[in-house]
């Protein structure tokens, strides 16, 4: 049901450094990573909206306060934090990861290609 926000968290956190470093990210000669912040960013922002629509279908989102259905029932914060824990930084690390293998592909294929 929280699952969604470390993403969500990422997401911005890249957003906020691919705007903070845009000139050195533009920079065909930055590093692989650097030159591949914003598929980085366009991966996390589309995931985790995938997760926002999926958990407002499932009903665990709502329009009212408390926004989680979670929280509406006691001990509810500790279930959301333990999902966070749980599914989020383990999301987020995945994702993660096959964006370096992403990176890593690219930078070999365009060597190759030169």
């Amino acid at each position: 049901m929280a699952c969604f926000i470390v993403p969500l968290v990422q997401a911005v956190a890249t957003s906020i450094y691919r705007k903070c470093n845009e000139k050195s990210i533009a920079n065909p000669a930055s590093s692989t990573f650097k030159h591949q912040i914003p598929a980085l960013e366009k991966m996390l922002w589309g995931g985790s909206v995938m997760l926002i629509v999926d958990h407002i279908i499932n009903g665990e989102l709502t329009w009212r306060f408390p926004f989680f259905t979670a929280l509406g029932e006691t001990g509810g914060a500790s279930i959301m934090l333990r999902e966070m824990l749980t599914v989020g930084v383990p999301m987020s690390l995945v994702l993660t990861c096959v964006w370096l293998i992403y990176a890593l592909v690219k930078k070999r294929s365009a060597s190759v290609s030169a």
